[in-house]
């Protein structure tokens, strides 16, 4: 009987020599003469532990970690295909705090099985969400989405359901369903994870779309900085055509519903809903101005559904296990479970899924360990660069869409970015204004100017002109009113917080806050 042993192929345990580390224990089991079988995975989200090693054993996996190459041969030496303790045996993978903690929905099949089988993923529960919604009709389909509690996953929060329902409803000779994998926040990483280490799950996802809102055709677009990603999720579409999910020769019951994966260019500004839809029909990523509603009229003027990764990968399970088991979990009008990321200064850095309702205190010191640096917690960002900067007394904040709007920040993709106490947040606020200029599409003025003359404003500050201060706050509020899409409109936040909350980083100063030239 051979032995299994499991090495993550996701991007992050790659960066730290993952394949070196699965060559050489493939080359140490050859010469051993021992039957072990190297199974490529996903990441489980530790990353203080990459790459870890498991192996399974009667009593579940036993984790080894962090390994770098160097350390793979003295690992298969010391008894690594007999499950032998060694200095970096972690123990029993499951009972490791940070993954014991979690409620994995979304996430319980990364890591743990080989994301390129349709058999390993069927056997690990896959396709029952597809399975159910085929013996439903459209409506039926969004209802168990509507009553889920499902929010759009991307940043707003919208419900799910209303969306889905629009589009089901629009009249048209063609539909499209979109999925934007166009992840460009600091600190998260959610969406490749999962297009690396359970691609299958956002295609069912995808597929049971296309059923409920009657689309023939969808896309996937993602950002050209992820090159893992698009040759991984490149083979599992193959993969799924060949076996009849996809494509025109799709199997009983499913109606013909491809995907095509599209690469964009990197600008962030696609990561808005409709400048995704110009990019897609080839065009300038602009953003259109609304309305009408991508759901009336979006790629190439038809009907288009467009969620992100996270909020497509969630409809499976809901089919699967039904739309009250997911809405069991979370926090008031925030149900279900949320990939949080945690980056930063941070000691246990890493994916953290969790109904909605933990607070900031617990997100940052009991799961994340604290700074990794031991330096004092100052300030997190959640939400990306356009996110608020919240300070330690604000972390009592539940991790819910209501109760981040209602102290002026927002979720966004549940990326949360620690800084220590030596961050200047003057100057992280002049880098959102830079930002937003940098990244503008250029189509509205209080996004296209309005960030430039918010650069020169806070310089201004930072030389003494106080009465600047006033000046700023306006010009805040014209681009968060005026803006055509969320990059302008949202900008505000982490400036406006930063002035709130750390006054004292914005008293005059001799140095400048512009990097060197």
């Amino acid at each position: 009987m051979s032995v299994r042993v499991f090495v993550p192929a996701d991007a992050a345990a790659l960066a730290v020599g993952a394949d070196q580390v699965s060559d050489i224990l493939s080359a140490e089991a050859r010469q051993s003469g021992l039957p072990v079988e190297i199974v490529r995975t996903g990441s489980r989200g530790m990353f203080e532990l990459e790459t870890l090693v498991e192996v399974e054993t009667p009593g579940g996996r036993v984790g080894y970690g962090p390994i770098y190459p160097d350390e793979a041969r003295d690992l298969a030496h010391s008894g690594l295909f007999g499950a032998e303790s060694h200095p970096k045996c972690v123990g029993p993978v499951e009972a490791l705090p940070f993954l014991g903690r979690q409620k994995r929905l979304t996430f319980a099949r990364c890591g743990v099985i080989d994301p390129q089988s349709l058999d390993a993923y069927r056997n690990a529960g896959g396709l029952a969400g597809l399975e159910k919604a085929l013996s439903l009709k459209p409506e039926q389909i969004v209802e168990e989405i509507t009553r889920s509690g499902l929010r759009g996953r991307g940043g707003a929060g919208f419900p799910a359901g209303i969306k889905w329902d629009t589009v089901r409803r629009a009249q048209a000779d063609r539909k499209y369903v979109v999925c934007n994998a166009d992840e460009g926040d600091s600190g998260t990483f959610a969406d490749r994870m999962l297009l690396e280490g359970d691609p299958f799950l956002l295609i069912e996802g995808m597929v049971i779309a296309g059923l409920a809102v009657g689309a023939a055709k969808g896309f996937i677009y993602i950002r050209s900085e992820y090159p893992h990603a698009i040759r991984a999720f490149s083979r599992s579409l193959a993969t799924a055509r060949s076996a009849g999910l996809l494509g025109p020769t799709a199997g009983e019951g499913l109606q013909a519903f491809d995907i095509e994966l599209r690469v964009g260019a990197d600008a962030y500004v696609c990561g808005e809903e409709t400048a995704m839809l110009e990019s897609l029909e080839g065009k300038r990523g602009q953003v259109r101005a609304k309305p009408p509603l991508p759901a009336h009229a979006g790629l190439f003027g038809r009907p288009t559904l467009i969620n992100n990764v996270l909020t497509l990968a969630a409809a499976p399970l809901i089919l699967a296990n039904g739309a009250e088991a997911y809405a069991s979990h979370g926090h008031d009008r925030s149900r279900g479970t949320m990939p949080i990321q945690l980056a930063g200064d941070i000691r246990n850095g890493g994916l953290f899924e969790a109904p909605f309702g933990l607070d900031l205190n617990a997100l940052v010191y009991d799961i994340g360990g604290g700074t990794l640096s031991g330096r004092p917690v100052r300030a997190v960002q959640v939400g990306g660069p356009l996110g608020a900067y919240f300070p330690p007394s604000l972390f009592d904040t539940p991790f819910d869409y209501e109760a981040f709007a209602a102290r002026d920040g927002l979720i966004g993709h549940g990326g949360i970015v620690v800084f220590n106490d030596t961050v200047d947040l003057a100057a992280q606020a002049r880098f959102a204004m830079e930002f937003c200029a940098v990244e503008s599409c250029g189509k509205c003025t209080p996004c296209r100017l309005g960030s430039v003359r918010g650069i020169e404003t806070i310089d201004r500050i930072i030389a003494g002109e106080r009465s600047s201060l006033a000046v700023l706050e306006d010009l805040c509020e014209t681009m968060r009113l005026g803006s055509l899409c969320a990059l302008g409109g949202l900008t505000p936040y982490p400036v406006m917080s930063a002035v709130r909350h750390f006054p004292q980083d914005f008293e005059p100063r001799w140095e400048a806050l512009a990097p060197p030239k």
